[in-house]
């Protein structure tokens, strides 16, 4: 946390613009999961969660951030991941994400500035070109990383999640309450 937050306190912009963010979408694969996938032989899909990014979702949900997962590909892990975190809003098979970001804001009642987006490939360019806070992470393909107001420290499924959690708290005067449960326990 020391690191970022000597990375974040030199890029004034970022901050302002996670200090709007009331909702966070998040790609799957290669956002949440370092973007492999595991088929066995009788054609079970598995992936890899890193629980310290679940853990900082679960706590921008319990601090009234709302998150949302878009992914074009459909998973029963993924299903399963969201319903341990608590995450509500799950679109999965989405292939052209703008249409599903739009429903999204209507539904919740949000302007773009109030949205932040972490994606790492193509498909996820016209959300990222629309949000208050585009996210990339270090393994994004190189165009993607163009739209990003900023690029995680952390890689893909190994910490970037928490990293934008940690961010978005820390951005509205939400850490010290959000660690509060920990620290005064």
């Amino acid at each position: 946390m020391i690191d970022r937050l000597k990375v974040w306190s030199d890029q004034e912009e970022v901050l302002a613009r996670a200090k709007n963010v009331a909702m966070l979408i998040l790609d799957v694969d290669g956002v949440m999961t370092d973007g492999g996938i595991i088929i066995n032989d009788l054609g079970v899909e598995s992936k890899r969660f890193d629980v310290r990014d679940g853990h900082g979702l679960k706590m921008l949900l319990r601090a009234g951030i709302d998150v949302a997962l878009i992914t074009g590909r459909e998973s029963q892990v993924v299903a399963k991941r969201a319903e341990e975190l608590g995450i509500n809003w799950v679109f999965q098979g989405i292939k052209n994400k703008l249409p599903c970001y739009e429903q999204l804001l209507a539904e919740k009642g949000l302007k773009s500035d109030q949205v932040g987006y972490v994606g790492d490939d193509v498909v996820d360019i016209p959300v990222l070109k629309r949000v208050g806070l585009a996210v990339a992470v270090p393994g994004a393909h190189e165009v993607v990383a163009q739209y990003a107001h900023y690029i995680t420290q952390a890689r893909e499924g190994n910490g970037a999640v928490r990293e934008v959690c940690e961010l978005l708290l820390y951005a509205r005067d939400l850490w010290q309450e959000a660690m509060s449960r920990y620290t005064e326990a």
